[in-house]
């Protein structure tokens, strides 16, 4: 759903990147609290591996394919905040390395993709938590849910966003029509993957999952004769002290896998917004890109001439630097954090003296 440039007119444009500008300032401010010793090592990484997974794309119906929009993993991975971050990182990269998504319309695609998508699938995430199991069934349940309802709410603020300042004249109700029926399609698979990720996280770390933190407690493995051990608290956390390397390695493996191998096998045919574009003629004012030089524009290697290979290293590079990009905005939140931390300690010794 990476709206390029030239769908939407420069004043709403600016209004959007005004308002993606005010959110980002937010979301670093919140994400102080959620960055603790374990979501801070994995948040470049949620990010990196969103990234990777938005280079797959599957069919959802004759001719349209859709991807990943992230922001309800993100969310449900390490915080609404962090995932607001996770998605604007994602998109800048896009945007200034693989001329996806328009650097005009960044603020466009940071509102729609970042901001909207993580506050409808965290408020619906945690609505249904206090409905469902306090277990990780109830957890990974609501996390489909939560996306499966994320990505049409995005194709409706894209609608609200055209009515507002679209550059062609095409009547509302049919670019509404056509957006949010194509997207709940896009949703059922942005919903499983979602389900797929937390889940399988839940099952080794659930203390690193944000949204199931005081919930669930990690799977034993019983035999029938080891007698059963006391039973745990649902609260207990586990402490903090365990390593995340191997989550980390794991999680970056398999970002690498989908975007170095993976995305060869993603399906060709244009995305959800690209069909309704140029199903209904919102393309017709596109401008070209400013990136469109860029050596890894529309993922791909400039001067590799193999297909295969040159999408294959794009995807990989685009997760290095994805997971560098986000790291570094993440270990700069941190250490705020401390700092906030450790001045708010020597307050009340500095004022004892």
């Amino acid at each position: 759903m990476h709206v390029p440039d030239g769908f939407i007119d420069a004043p709403v444009s600016l209004a959007t990147g005004a308002l993606a500008a005010a959110a980002v300032a937010t979301a670093l401010r919140g994400a102080r609290r959620e960055l603790d010793d374990r979501a801070a090592p994995l948040a470049g990484l949620v990010a990196a591996f969103v990234f990777a997974v938005q280079m797959l794309n599957f069919p959802v119906a004759a001719g349209t394919s859709g991807h990943l929009l992230g922001g309800a993993l993100a969310a449900i991975l390490v915080g609404p905040y962090t995932a607001v971050l996770c998605i604007s990182v994602v998109l800048l990269m896009q945007g200034v390395l693989f001329a996806d998504g328009g650097l005009t319309a960044l603020g466009v695609n940071i509102t729609d993709m970042g901001v909207v998508t993580t506050l409808v699938a965290y408020g619906t995430f945690r609505a249904l938590l206090a409905l469902l199991p306090r277990r990780r069934s109830g957890v990974t349940a609501a996390s489909f849910v939560a996306a499966l309802v994320s990505v049409p709410a995005a194709a409706c603020a894209f609608t609200f966003l055209y009515a507002l300042g679209g550059t062609t004249d095409v009547p509302l109700g049919k670019v509404f029509t056509a957006m949010v029926g194509v997207h709940v399609l896009i949703g059922i698979g942005e919903a499983a993957i979602t389900a797929l990720t937390v889940g399988a996280v839940i099952a080794v770390r659930p203390d690193l999952v944000h949204g199931a933190r005081g919930l669930v407690r990690p799977l034993e493995l019983r035999t029938s004769r080891a007698p059963a051990p006391e039973p745990v608290p649902a609260r207990a956390p586990v402490p903090a002290r365990r390593s995340v390397r191997r989550v980390w390695a794991a999680g970056l493996a398999a970002a690498l896998v989908c975007a170095g191998g993976v995305s060869y096998y993603a399906s060709t045919s244009p995305d959800g917004l690209e069909k309704v574009a140029h199903d209904k003629g919102l393309d017709s004012k596109t401008e070209e890109h400013a990136a469109k030089g860029s050596p890894l524009a529309d993922y791909q290697v400039k001067d590799v001439s193999d297909t295969r290979i040159s999408g294959g290293l794009a995807g990989v590079i685009g997760v290095g630097a994805t997971l560098a990009a986000g790291t570094g905005v993440f270990l700069v939140v941190r250490r705020r954090r401390s700092r906030t931390a450790a001045s708010a300690a020597e307050a009340p010794a500095a004022g004892s003296v």
